[in-house]
């Protein structure tokens, strides 16, 4: 049915009445509208009732809008409301995600919600999406500029905070695994303005390091929020050698980590890619010298073999015996020779006679 079209008049001239669930139908048609699918809306939570299966529903108004601030009804399925990582209540303010769907049954529309965070991390995870459309438009995430790791690397650069477990923990799995120079180029890893010291602590490191580690302990998003700055990514992904991101814990992911030529899931995780085990190094070497000593005494025991053939066949009394039987063999063939040639004389005086 076109429902822009002129209705259908009855006999009488006037308008046939739509039944009520086609005007249902037009009213979720017109709300298809592609500005009403995946909006974030940012507004008060009231009449919060979370349901015995899981659902929650509830109100989102306008902040401080009094008795005449607009209202929409939302809904958040159990499916999606699992996830939430806090209780909504009363008079918090959120940012939510979803969907405008009409209720056919109440005859009323709603707000489908996918997604639910507090304003303040809410606005800060809508900015880091923001900035990580912006950085992978400069291709600071481009597959194809990851650079493999040194496979023995010299020096090793570290950017964290000089106090606290992280520094400590790569050092110790350094030292133990392959000592090599570390060089600390330390910052702040949190707090106001942190992403300017972690971005110039990074570019202090040029021309010093053959490889750069980034990293910090775990943390909530807010911690760990700097990582997400450009001023870090760019300095990341303009380093000159190669950068392993150590970015609080394996679940938490940063727009660091997805600059880096390779992400680890702990710091201690990050010093041991960027150098060998050495006792694995060690067996390695004992293997090669095993096989390196088997082929040097095959190859001794095949040459004396050899050596032990070619004096045979160089014994002055062997020689004797095989000219003695050289002589031998000629005298029989000089022999043969003279009885042939005085048979063939006869024959052919015998010829001349007749």
């Amino acid at each position: 049915m076109d429902w822009f079209n002129k209705p259908d008049e009855s006999p009488g001239g006037k308008t046939a009445p739509l039944q009520v669930s086609e005007l249902s139908a037009i009213i979720e048609n017109l709300l298809n509208d592609a500005r009403l699918q995946g909006v974030w809306v940012k507004g008060e939570v009231t009449n919060y009732t979370h349901h015995s299966r899981g659902h929650r529903y509830f109100s989102l108004s306008e902040k401080g809008g009094g008795s005449t601030a607009a209202v929409i009804k939302c809904v958040m399925w159990r499916s999606d409301a699992q996830h939430l990582t806090f209780t909504p209540a009363e008079g918090m303010e959120v940012i939510v995600s979803g969907t405008v769907r009409l209720y056919a049954p109440h005859g009323s529309y709603q707000l489908q919600v996918k997604e639910m965070k507090k304003a303040g991390l809410g606005e800060k995870y809508l900015l880091v999406e923001q900035w990580k459309k912006e950085l992978a438009a400069e291709g600071c995430f481009a597959s194809e500029k990851k650079r493999p790791l040194p496979k023995f690397p010299e020096k090793i650069g570290v950017v964290t905070s000089e106090t606290g477990a992280v520094i400590h923990d790569i050092m110790t799995v350094i030292t133990r695994r392959y000592p090599v120079e570390i060089l600390i180029s330390p910052t702040a890893v949190q707090g106001e303005g942190a992403h300017l010291e972690i971005a110039q602590a990074i570019k202090r490191l040029t021309g010093l390091v053959d490889v750069v580690i980034v990293a910090r302990g775990g943390g909530s998003f807010e911690d760990l929020f700097e990582f997400n700055h450009k001023d870090v990514v760019r300095a990341i992904a303009d380093c000159p050698v190669p950068v392993i991101s150590a970015i609080g814990h394996e679940v938490d992911v940063t727009l660091a980590d997805l600059a880096a030529d390779l992400r680890a899931p702990t710091p201690s995780a990050a010093a041991e890619l960027v150098v060998p085990d050495r006792a694995v190094l060690l067996l390695q070497v004992f293997e090669l010298k095993s096989l390196l000593t088997a082929s040097l005494l095959g190859r001794i025991a095949w040459a004396r073999e050899e050596l032990t053939g070619l004096r045979d066949r160089l014994r002055p009394q062997r020689f004797l015996h095989r000219i003695e039987d050289r002589k031998n063999t000629t005298a029989d063939l000089a022999g043969r020779l003279e009885r042939a040639c005085r048979i063939r004389i006869e024959r052919e005086c015998l010829l001349l006679a007749e």
